[in-house]
């Protein structure tokens, strides 16, 4: 995709958590930034408010430049009036419920204030789109595409639900997939030989930050049938307990998740790696990884970007059926299972793991997938949809295909 350059560098404003908050939303929006810039590079500049929650106070990169006091409406509107007299052209909203509100017997919207103030042409993202949304929910998303020039959903199921049960006009609706790192050029040997992995192992995977909702009991329960056919299979675990979490009910998803894996004698077969990943380390994780489970269970879950970063790198993923894995996993581009079912994850994981040539025909259909939300790809789109806003006719952009991202020629997914 070619990006019309502009006679003028253009800058853009993100209101987002930001690293080191250890955050799903962060990490993405960290992601972004660089795509973005690289893709308009030296012409693009990106300028942060960053939401901050009760945590000590974080050190941040230059580039954050305001924080907003999660759930502190005054902070919202400061942050509007910032980016107002700041010299921003555009301003990306990256918009997940939790970080804008709060939820008691209704939600309460503290991002009010900050429509109320900004002057400027916003992008919407919505990392959530629910379906049959409350009323609430439904004001607050209102809210949002009235205020904004675009509103971006990431599946196209999250375009339906907008346009259909939100109410928001189609012309202001995009579908702009997850962004995701182009996959590792080491083989799945080096993968594991960097990471300390055994190279004899079956190894199946899940990462991420750790969370009740994800259901990984489930994936360790499975992993006992797995086991007595297959000794050699190992099931991780990587991430650490999402902050959230921890302040709310400690760390106790974690210790009832290893009570289980003692409980079960398998100790052998289940490690649980407590520890924040960086990005590097996640792709070559999953490079090193023989089989991705999310056995999430959240059915309305509208966007995984752990799911996205494995169809990125071409892996086999067995599935429940939550929005997003039902739209991305669907023609044979993974296995779906029922939630809360073990017995059903375990069928379908032996089956991939005793199957190398099935296996290879879904990562091969996954990755001609997921490839097609490389952060390049990504980067590009959001630049082009900034100048459209910015100089409306500039451009045709208003349903921009997916460019191709080139598979790489040395590359074996099987590798």
């Amino acid at each position: 995709m070619h990006v019309t350059r502009l006679p003028f560098t253009i800058t853009l404003g993100l209101v987002s958590s930001a690293p080191p908050r250890q955050c799903g939303i962060a990490t993405y929006s960290k992601d972004l930034a660089d795509a973005i810039r690289a893709a308009g590079e030296p012409d693009v500049h990106v300028l942060w408010a960053a939401i901050e929650a009760d945590e000590p106070s974080l050190s941040y990169a230059p580039d954050v430049r305001w924080t907003i006091r999660q759930g502190d409406a005054c902070s919202y509107r400061a942050a509007a009036e910032s980016l107002n007299a700041s010299g921003v052209d555009v301003v990306h909203v990256q918009h997940e419920f939790g970080l804008y509100g709060s939820f008691g017997e209704t939600y309460d919207d503290h991002i009010e204030a900050f429509w109320e103030a900004i002057r400027l042409p916003v992008i919407t993202t919505l990392h959530s789109v629910l379906p049959n949304p409350p009323q609430d929910m439904r004001t607050a998303v209102q809210a949002i595409a009235r205020h904004s020039s675009v509103v971006i959903g990431m599946a196209e199921r999250a375009r339906t639900l907008l346009t259909t049960q939100y109410g928001v006009p189609a012309s202001k609706v995009r579908v702009i997939p997850h962004g995701v790192p182009p996959v590792s050029p080491l083989t799945k040997s080096q993968a594991r030989q960097e990471l300390g992995w055994p190279q004899e192992r079956r190894i199946i995977s899940t990462f991420g930050l750790l969370d009740p909702r994800k259901g990984l009991e489930y994936a360790i329960r499975a992993m006992a049938p797995i086991v007595a056919q297959c000794p050699d299979a190992l099931y991780l675990v990587l991430g650490a307990s999402h902050p959230e979490v921890v302040r709310r009910t400690g760390d106790s998803y974690r210790r009832e998740l290893e009570r289980l894996v003692d409980e079960l004698g398998l100790s052998q077969s289940v490690q649980l790696v407590n520890r924040y990943l960086t990005q590097g380390e996640i792709v070559s994780a999953l490079r090193a990884t023989d089989l991705y489970v999310t056995p999430y269970l959240d059915p309305n879950q509208i966007t995984s970007g752990t799911l996205a970063y494995a169809l990125g790198a071409g892996k086999a993923v067995v599935s429940t059926p939550y929005l997003h894995a039902a739209e991305a996993l669907a023609e044979d581009r993974g296995v779906l299972v029922p939630f809360r079912d073990a017995d059903a994850l375990a069928t379908a994981l032996l089956r991939l793991l005793v199957d190398p040539g099935h296996r290879a025909q879904i990562e091969e259909s996954a990755f001609a997938w997921g490839s097609q939300a490389f952060w390049p790809v990504v980067g590009q789109r959001m630049l082009q949809l900034s100048h459209e806003v910015l100089l409306p006719g500039l451009s045709d952009v208003t349903r921009p295909p997916l460019a191709s991202a080139p598979i790489p020629d040395a590359l074996s997914l099987a590798g």
